[in-house]
């Protein structure tokens, strides 16, 4: 425990950054409802920020090369805190888009220097342990920071103050609780055609699952609203499927490391499938059913993203880890950028169901494409098939933190 104490103020400063994302997401559905802007509009506005998420991600490493890590850290948070009360200040969709777009880059930045820190502080005996701890971490700030909007409410400017208070708050245990400053990482290797030929079921997984979770997370706050669910409920709706996927996620992937990987990721699909058609078709508006069926939902959704990524990895050579799996993250923010916007069109002229109904005919073309290639190309054998890892979304850098040991982070890479 002495060797992860040092890590405890990243760990706090990553927790206050990931509710204060998670809450940001969800609020800007909300209150952008209520201001009257179109679900396409909002949908916009997801896509600018996965938009500039992606761009951070390529971007953040030249910066911190720069300037350092506390450097790029105050500059970055100091931008986000700034914008999220420009959002307060001027209700505009055009400047609303501006300002995810900055967001999301800010976002991308600040979760890559605090994962690119705690990697450069873990040992490799300590690695799991702190990868867990930061999971939890993930899933606690998240969930409950929803909760927050229906104590201040969606419509005034306390929650906008809040969201800045915790962005701005981010400092203060990165400033005063480590004084290193670690050498920066280098450029993530990105060769987005090998992994593509290395794995063409996992990089079109990844994909598919950016469409989906990203149209998830953007607009699940509208079809709430839309069918006549509370402020509270629609952020318990959030919140529950979110919860979901963080549960099941590692019997899922234990049952993946048994079997034929894709069957586990065919089956999975499947019933996220069949989950999103049950929210369209037999939840109504009962807050209570479609709590139920949006667990089960996020259950089997969100796990598709670690389970297509295991599958690439079982197909890499030694030593690949990181490789794959920044590229697998470059590959789930271009299904994000194009998600949330067409699966806000479809709700403008099909209603609200139709997010869901997306998410299922997106859901439809892997099952097609899984079928495909398990006809094509035989499965990996059991000895060689790698542990299946849970993978955050958050940067690039979170590869190089959740690698297995034994494997190369690449920062030594030529």
């Amino acid at each position: 425990m002495s060797s992860i104490r040092p890590l405890i103020p990243l760990l706090i400063a990553a927790g206050i950054l990931l509710g204060g994302n998670g809450l940001q997401g969800t609020l800007i559905a909300l209150r952008g409802a209520q201001e009257g802007f179109s679900a396409p509009v909002i949908g916009l506005m997801g896509t600018f920020y996965f938009a500039g998420f992606l761009l951070g991600c390529l971007a953040v490493t030249r910066i911190l090369k720069a300037v350092g890590h506390v450097r790029t850290f105050s500059a970055l948070a100091a931008t986000a805190s700034a914008g999220t009360l420009l959002l307060v200040l001027v209700i505009d969709p055009v400047m609303w888009c501006a300002v995810r777009f900055a967001g999301g880059f800010c976002f991308a930045g600040l979760f890559t220097v605090m994962e690119a820190w705690l990697n450069s502080g873990v040992t490799n005996k300590d690695r799991a342990r702190v990868l867990a701890i930061y999971r939890m971490v993930d899933i606690g700030s998240v969930t409950s920071a929803q909760f927050l909007i229906p104590i201040f409410g969606a419509g005034g400017f306390a929650i906008f103050a809040i969201m800045s208070m915790m962005i701005t708050l981010s400092l203060v245990p990165v400033s005063l609780g480590d004084r290193s400053n670690p050498t920066p990482p280098e450029d993530v290797k990105l060769d987005l055609p090998r992994v593509w030929r290395i794995s063409p079921l996992g990089s079109i997984g990844c994909i598919a699952v950016g469409v989906t979770n990203s149209a998830f997370r953007t607009l699940s706050p509208v079809y709430a609203e839309q069918i006549g669910m509370s402020v509270a409920d629609v952020v318990t709706f959030v919140s529950v499927g979110i919860f979901g996927g963080a549960l099941i996620q590692y019997p899922l992937g234990y049952l993946s490391d048994r079997r034929d990987r894709r069957s586990v990721l065919l089956a999975t699909t499947c019933c996220a499938m069949l989950a999103a058609l049950a929210l369209v078709f037999l939840a109504g508006a009962d807050p209570f059913l479609n709590f139920v069926i949006v667990f089960i939902f996020g259950s089997f959704a969100m796990p598709l993203f670690s389970l297509s990524a295991a599958h690439a990895n079982d197909r890499a050579d030694k030593g690949e880890f990181v490789l794959i799996n920044a590229a697998l993250m470059l590959f789930y923010s271009f299904g994000a950028i194009g998600g949330p916007f067409a699966a806000s069109a479809a709700m403008q002229y099909f209603g609200p169901g139709a997010l869901f109904v997306f998410s299922a005919m997106v859901y439809a073309v892997l099952i097609l494409v899984i079928l495909y290639r398990m006809q094509v190309r035989s499965g990996v054998p059991a000895d060689r098939r790698s542990p299946f890892t849970a993978l955050l979304r958050t940067s690039t850098v979170f590869a190089r933190l959740a690698r297995r040991s034994g494997d190369s982070d690449g920062s030594s890479e030529p």
